[in-house]
């Protein structure tokens, strides 16, 4: 803040004052104060102000809780709530930290920043705090260690600092630039000039960053270049403070008179959707600090330095009766923080006291905060008690004192015997398998021990050895193991079993004999890949999204579309949602809902997999609702993100799962507030399950959409908080209803296990049992709340059934809803569902089930199954009707429709549901019209700042030259390494991959296949990446460190979607790619292309059973070229790929005579033995053919 309109007095405290504090009352000081303060010898007080036991807290309004001294006589400068931990830490003007731990405020540490300069402001990190003074950044641990300090110029005057992530900061001052340092290497790495000198506070947004100056301006700038682009003159004297919420910026300040500043008592409030001020807020305090406190409403802090609190609305109008005054020890407050879960305030004042306020006895200063680490107590006074029992217990964890009588467990020789461990026997079935090299033998590990660990067996019992606590060597190649019997086989975690060929020799008809495709899993956060298969099988969905085509880099909905594009052009050949997941990696909303699993979180099952897939489930379906808004309503006029929206038909997402209601807020004083809002999907609540009582689906499911609860909330009537009763009340059904299980607990998986046995029991009670092989249906039977619609032809299928396969559901005329299990033969009762629609009435068909698979062993999974509608097995394989489908990532299997619904609590446990709309595609519009148009093959603008026309390396496409069906065209991509392979040497000394190394695309190219121009590129970009490259594989790709930064490339550089869309329109179009394994090519770019328009010369120039031949030897064979020298270049290589092509065809006669060309294979491969398939060097043998190459190719 600006101290400039404070009292004059404060300037008495000069840092000789406070240097060293004698042990004597200061005169400023209230006598008061000190009353059982012990001030110690040295002379410094640091003990905590007693408070009255009898402090009464009202819920909801803030009152004093506690106050305390930090450092007698000197004025606290800064105060900050740790983000991490329940902690306050405040410093002084005499450069002095000190950090108090919980709402009692007892001291935690303190320790000294700066001899010299005040605090001016505090920032907490993960693993420590930052200390701004006035030319020194100080990153400290919270218990005082200096974990790095930043020396600034002497010249440098700071006063603010912004943490913008993890690891950039910036910094402010009374100089005409910012800097920006980098918290991992500690270095400045952007200097941002500020046209308005003065940066003393600053704040961020999603859109904006916000920059508060001396000369009372507020100026918004962009988060990436840090430039200008609207600018507030908020206040002519100068600024005290600001804050930003939502679509609102306050401020406060200093106003110019004549007699020179006064503190204006007027409040700028400006709305940041128009960038223009709205009427002014008029207070009853002088406002020196400000902020905004969201809890129920927007509300405003105003504070002044005399003591004085106003709450009020930004939008509203101040009440005098909302003013408290802050009892502070100082003449004057000097600091006011918030803590992040807006039920604490602190403010500190000039004599060195600190206040805190809250609206609850006991608050928490963050919503969720780690545990704080305290000091180690003495471990000598707490020794661990030791169980005899256990023989392997060391006997060192008794501390002994050094002594030289004879301790007790010195038996003498006589008495005892030496009995060393045996060696436990080597296992006979290693015996039998060893081969001999040497002196050394080796054996494939039979897998019947923990992995490099033999156990000692010191007992007899111990011959009883749990093989369920197992895990073998390696989580490639497990074989059938006994303690597996009760997860089914197809139900388990699938792995792929990688080989020198990487996945081409791997057999994936296996496991999904369809011609349906699967998802590959091995790619980070592929947890999800069950929900991708949901929504591609919800036909609406699929077209809606595959006709989305946006100008957005990022877009969850246009990698979709480009996803569900793949599968469809699949014929069950595995797809991977490898750029899809990029771009999920990067949006900020997955992160801060923990969807972002690291791959040892992943690996290792960490964390419940059914609680991650439903909150990604509603983060997938809000954040493609806001991505068809953005289409036709502006980010700046849309509400908040959430699972709530203004309205339900912003997009066709919100048509198809939003559900209208009315929420009722009932207050016990009479009054009722009625709100509308949707949701796009519901949680199931479930009652406090008694003993035996039977609860059908369609009960739950009212009571978890009707949902009544109390709780506590603003009456306008009463004008404060009471208790409340919340009511939902349903104004419109969605197409497309879904439901989160949230069985996250034992008490859950009870409540299904016993309505699924109530279930049973009563079906047997019904039947007798004895009805195999005899159909029957349990809708006729009289019990009201059993499972109901079930066609079976064996009573064993209903074990574990309790969720029916329809539900109908009718609005009633109060607003009131009824649902009930359904079954076909309901019809008779009620009539057909199509002609009840017209009344309200609705039949909703399950869909889809999420389960969750509980494995010790792997982690556990998430696998899908899903009805696959008629439309989908017609267009895949020429049938029409309907099937039940099991989808464990690349697994696919048809089931049977019971298995879909069968829960079996001790392995198989629901996480999600979808039920759809009785003919729901006859609702919508089911064309695809591809939204990729020829444009994209036209000129664009490089993302690169340095690159000039003379580095051009293509010529774009003519409007004359667009591609036709049939035409040529020559690819190479080059890729870089994002994350390195993961591989075990086994014991017989061969290497197996558990996980390969994961690439990125880097460079694509492209060449005329045909025309004047043959061989002359037409795109040649360098994909930028905003992840971290390990390896740039220079010597193979050509592509060095920077080659991809914007910043200093001098290459084409563009986004990976805008090459994407370049290379999809020429696969629409139907042009034939020529290159040399574009297989992995392909895959690297995650694109699906059909089989009859790729012409790879690796394929083209091989015989069966023998080697792939590289290009390079391929070149100098056939085309007496040599390529590929010190690094690669995807131009030449396409280029040469497209020679070998009119090569192959002119040696095969256009394919007509394969019996002449496998003698030139044959000669080829001969000659490749001979030379040990190297090119030789230039004063070696030159090529044994001799082929004139394309003379445009030669000209370029």
């Amino acid at each position: 803040m600006n101290f400039e309109g404070l009292d004059p007095g404060l300037a008495d405290f000069s840092p000789s004052m406070h240097s060293t504090l004698d042990p004597v009352l200061d005169a400023h000081l209230n006598p008061s104060l000190l009353q059982n303060v012990e001030l110690d010898p040295e002379g410094v007080a640091l003990e905590a102000l007693p408070v009255q036991e009898s402090v009464h807290i009202m819920e909801g309004v803030y009152s004093e809780l506690h106050s305390v001294v930090a450092e007698v006589g000197v004025p606290v400068s800064v105060s900050h709530f740790d983000l991490h931990e329940e902690m306050l830490w405040v410093g002084s003007h005499g450069g002095h930290a000190t950090s108090f731990f919980g709402p009692a405020l007892e001291r935690y540490s303190s320790f000294q920043v700066s001899g010299s300069d005040d605090i001016r402001q505090i920032q907490s990190l993960e693993n420590g705090v930052l200390f701004l003074t006035k030319n020194n950044l100080k990153y400290m641990a919270r218990g005082g260690l200096i974990i790095f300090d930043y020396l600034l110029d002497e010249c440098e005057d700071m006063h603010s600092l912004l943490l913008t992530d993890s690891s950039t900061l910036l910094i402010g001052g009374l100089q005409n630039h910012v800097l920006e340092i980098d918290l991992n290497s500690v270095q400045e790495t952007q200097k941002y000039a500020v046209e308005t000198p003065g940066v003393t506070i600053m704040r961020q947004t999603n859109r904006f960053f916000f920059c508060g100056h001396t000369s009372g301006k507020v100026s918004l700038r962009d988060l990436r270049s840090f430039k200008v682009e609207h600018e507030f003159d908020a206040f002519s004297g100068s600024l005290s403070d600001f804050d930003v919420h939502g679509n609102l910026l306050a401020a406060c300040g200093f106003s110019s008179r004549l007699t020179g500043l006064a503190c204006d008592r007027f409040l700028k409030v400006y709305d940041l959707r128009m960038m223009r001020a709205i009427t002014p807020l008029q207070v009853h305090v002088d406002p020196a600090f400000l902020r905004f406190i969201p809890t129920y409403t927007s509300r405003l802090a105003i504070i002044s330095q005399s003591g004085q609190c106003q709450f009020c609305e930004p939008t509203g109008l101040a009440n005098p009766a909302d003013i408290f005054h802050v009892s502070a020890v100082g003449p004057l407050l000097m600091t006011f923080d918030v803590s992040a879960s807006k039920q604490a305030l602190a403010f500190g004042d000039s004599e060195g006291c600190v206040h805190l306020w809250t609206d609850s006895p006991e608050p928490s200063f963050n919503p969720y905060s780690r545990e704080t680490e305290f000091a180690l107590p003495c471990l000598v006074d707490t020794l661990p008690p030791l169980d005899w029992s256990q023989d392997l217990l060391p006997l060192s964890l008794i501390p002994v004192p050094l002594t030289t009588d004879t301790l007790l467990s010195d038996w003498p020789a006589a008495n005892s015997a030496p009995a060393p461990r045996r060696a436990p026997p080597v296992d006979a079935e290693i015996l039998r398998t060893m081969k001999k090299v040497g002196f050394i033998g080796y054996a494939p590990n039979p897998r019947t021990r923990l992995r490099n660990q033999i156990p000692y067996r010191l007992k007899e019992s111990d011959s009883e050895f749990d093989n369920f606590s197992q895990v073998t060597e390696s989580p490639i190649g497990r074989e059938e193991e006994p303690h597996l019997h009760m997860v089914s086989k197809k139900y388990r975690k699938v792995t792929i079993k990688y080989s020198k060929l990487g996945l081409e020799d791997f057999d994936f008809k296996h496991y999904n004999k369809t011609l349906f495709a699967g998802l590959e899993p091995h790619i980070p956060n592929a947890y999800c890949n069950c929900m991708i298969q949901v929504l591609y099988f919800l036909e609406p969905v699929r077209c809606l999204i595959q006709n989305h085509l946006c100008q957005k880099e990022l877009c969850l909905a246009c990698e979709l579309g480009f996803l569900f594009h793949m599968l469809e052009l699949s014929r069950g050949d595995p797809c991977q949602g490898s750029n899809f997941l990029r771009a999920f990696r990067t949006i900020p909303e997955a992160s801060a809902l923990g969807l972002i699993l690291a791959d040892s979180d992943e690996a290792s099952g960490k964390g419940s997999l059914a609680r991650l897939i439903q909150r990604w489930n509603r983060f997938i379906l809000t954040q493609l609702h806001q991505d068809m808004q953005e289409l036709e309503v502006p980010q700046a006029y849309r509400g908040a993100g959430g699972s709530s929206f203004c309205s339900s038909g912003d997009s066709v997402i919100g048509q198809l799962f939003s559900c209208e209601m009315e929420n009722c807020s009932l207050c016990r004083c009479g009054s009722e507030t009625v709100r509308a809002s949707s949701t796009l999907l519901f949680t199931l609540s479930y009652p406090e399950d008694k003993a035996g009582k039977n609860y059908d689906f369609a009960h739950i499911l009212k009571r978890s959409i009707c949902l009544e609860q109390n709780t506590q909330a603003w009456c306008d009537s009463c004008e404060k908080y009471q208790p409340t009763i919340q009511t939902r009340n349903i104004r419109h059904l969605p197409d497309i209803l879904v439901i989160n299980c949230e069985v996250n607990s034992s008490k859950e998986a009870d409540f299904w296990r016993s309505q699924a046995e109530v279930a049973f029991k009563i079906a047997v009670k019904k039947y007798g049992g004895d009805i195999k092989n005899k159909e029957f249906t349990l809708a006729d039977r009289k019990e009201p709340r059993s499972p109901e619609g079930l066609l079976c032809s064996s009573i064993e299928e209903l074990k574990n059934v309790w969720l029916p396969f329809s539900i109908r559901m009718q609005m009633t005329k109060n607003k009131g809803l009824e649902v009930y299990n359904w079954t076909d033969g309901n019809e008779m009762q009620w009539g057909p569902a199509r002609a009840e629609e017209e009344h309200g009435v609705y039949v909703y068909d399950l869909m889809a089930t999420v389960v969750h698979i509980l494995d010790s062993r792997t982690g556990g999974s998430l696998v899908a199954h899903i009805k696959v509608g008629e439309t989908y097995h017609q267009r895949k394989e020429g049938v029409t009707h309907q099937q039940w489908y099991l989808f464990n990532d690349f697994l696919i299997e048809p089931i049977d429709k019971y298995e879909a619904v069968q829960f079996d609590m001790n392995w198989k446990v629901p996480a999600i549901l979808y039920y759809v709309k009785r003919n729901l595609n006859s609702r919508y519009n089911l064309n695809i019209k591809n939204p990729i148009e020829a444009s994209v093959l036209l000129a664009e603008a490089s993302l690169a700042r340095k690159q000039r026309k003379t580095h051009t390396t293509f010529i774009p496409l003519m409007l004359n030259e667009m591609p036709q069906v049939g035409d040529l065209v020559g690819l190479d991509a080059e890729f870089v390494t994002l994350n390195e392979e993961e591989a075990e040497l086994r014991s017989d000394g061969t290497k197996s991959t558990i996980k390969p190394s994961q690439m990125s695309v880097a460079r694509i190219t492209c060449v005329r296949g045909q025309g004047p121009n043959e061989g002359i590129p037409f795109i040649d970009d360098y994909i930028s990446t905003q992840e971290q490259v390990v390896d740039y594989l220079t010597q193979y790709s050509g592509i060095k460190p920077g080659d991809l930064d914007a910043k200093i490339s001098s290459k084409h550089l563009t986004t990976l979607k805008s090459t994407y869309l370049k290379l999809r329109f020429l696969i629409d179009i139907g042009v034939k790619f020529v290159g040399h394994g574009l297989q992995k090519d392909f895959r690297v770019i995650n694109l699906m292309v059909p089989k009859d328009q790729v012409l790879d010369t690796v394929y083209l120039f091989h015989m069966p059973r023998k080697r792939m031949i590289s290009l390079r030897f391929l070149a100098w064979y056939f085309l007496d070229l040599k390529i590929q020298g010190e690094t690669h270049d995807s131009i030449e290589d396409a280029r040469t790929a497209l020679q070998l092509y009119r090569k192959y065809l002119e040696l095969s006669k256009n394919g007509t005579e394969p019996e002449s060309f496998h003698k030139v294979l044959k000669g080829l491969y001969e000659k490749g033995r001979k030379m040990d398939w190297k090119v030789p060097e230039p004063e070696s043998q030159t090529s044994p053919k001799n082929t004139a190459v394309f003379p445009s190719v030669l000209a370029l």
